[in-house]
Formats: structure tokens, sequence, C-alpha cells
């Protein structure tokens, strides 16, 4: 099944925009009535009967919700440090959407060596993993912040911070508890500094492992969106 990416809804009609109505005329080759699977992002599935085309743009009719959201269970958002190579942050995002994730904000910290992002194309990218992943809820991208800004705000659920400068804390997949949300703090290559560090725990962030090795910033991303989605399947 390939899956298209929609949240233009008017009724029983769906709209792909540009790049998904590119995608199905011209690389997939379909046309009118022809049967095509799209999600909203929000957890639904739809089956849905191509009626037009015009300006090589598609309009599809709801023939059936195959999937209706579902409550999930628990939440897990990730606060993450781009990376200075931009791709590597780009596969993080991916290779997240596709495990499992709910929400990301990029943060800036004192180490960061990156202090901008592209939005627009990192959307793209968790799209495209979503779709290829045939999982129907979009995880939500939040607009880059200063750490300290971050810290500030309210976080419900359980809350970790992943630091290399850290003793020996107990690894994340043995503090947290199942089917609980989770917001977890994960630092630039450079580590958190340790003004950071504490910041973070008068902010109520408990400190953990990620395991005996030292991980590079997107694979410790991956690694708690590994475990904290192994933790809620056992």
């Amino acid at each position: 099944m390939i899956l298209f990416f929609s949240n233009t809804i008017e009724g029983d009609l769906i709209r792909l925009d540009e790049d998904e109505s590119r995608h199905c005329l011209k690389v997939l080759r379909l046309g009118r009535n022809d049967v095509i699977y799209i999600t909203d992002g929000r957890g639904n599935l739809y089956e849905a009967r191509i009626t037009d085309t015009a300006l090589q743009k598609v309009t599809a009719l709801i023939v059936q919700t195959i999937v209706k959201p579902e409550e999930k269970g628990f939440g897990l958002h990730i606060a993450i440090a781009p990376t200075k190579n931009s791709e590597r942050f780009e596969w993080f995002l991916e290779k997240s959407s596709e495990i499992g994730i709910d929400e990301i904000t990029p943060v800036f910290c004192t180490h960061s060596e990156r202090n901008s992002i592209k939005p627009e194309r990192l959307h793209k990218i968790i799209v495209s993993a979503v779709k290829q992943s045939l999982r129907t809820r979009l995880p939500r991208l939040n607009e880059a912040v200063a750490l300290t800004d971050f810290l500030n705000a309210p976080r419900p659920g359980m809350k970790f911070i992943a630091s290399c400068l850290s003793g020996r804390e107990p690894e994340i997949q043995h503090v947290y508890t199942k089917g609980h949300d989770a917001t977890v703090l994960i630092g630039p290559e450079g580590d958190f500094s340790e003004a950071e560090i504490e910041a973070a725990a008068n902010a109520g962030f408990i400190p953990v492992s990620l395991g005996p090795d030292r991980l590079r910033t997107e694979t410790a991303g991956i690694y708690v969106t590994a475990a904290i989605n192994l933790v809620n399947r056992i």
C-alpha cells in the first residue's frame, strides 16, 4: 500500500497538495477513479477514489475510513540539539518518526554547533517517514528555542535529561514508567554545560543514562525513541 498525506479535508473530499499530487499523477501515473490511501496525520486512514485531477491537483472522495484515532496511552517528546551536520539531524527525524515519536523540539544550547534549522524541509522529511512506515499520526515539529526557554515552560508527565557528564544514573528504560508521557532532553555533540544540567535538574528533569557507550546526538535520540516505545509494548 502506498500512503499519501493530506490534512485538507472538506466534507467527504480530500485534496492533495502539489508535491503529493505530482507523486500520485506523474510518478505513480494514477488518475480518475483510481483508489488511493490517505492519512490526515491525526490517526485516520482513509480509502479514497480520485475524482478530479484538474490543474494537476488531486481531489479524492472518501470511500471509507479504515482506521480511526485511538488513544496511544503515552506521549514521547524529545527536545534535542540540532547537529552540525544537518543530514544527521534529518536522519534522527526520519527514524524516530518511523519508530514512533509524538513531538520534537529543536533546542539551542551553550555548546550547540548549529543555531538555525529549515523547518519546511524537516517537516517534509517527517511526512515522508510517516508515509513510508504506514503510520497515521504525524509527529509535531515545534519551533526551535533556546534551552533556557524550553526549561521555563511547564511540561506534563515524566521528565529526563541524558548527559555524558552524568555518573552512575540508571538507564532510562529502568526509571521510565509505562503509560506515562515523557519529555527527554538530548544535548549537542559537546554535551550540555554543567549550568544547563543544573538548570534542568531545578526544572524537575531526572538525569538518566543511555547505556555504557557514548552516543552521537542523533543516535541518542533514536535510542530514547526505541527504548520508550519498547517499554510500552512489553
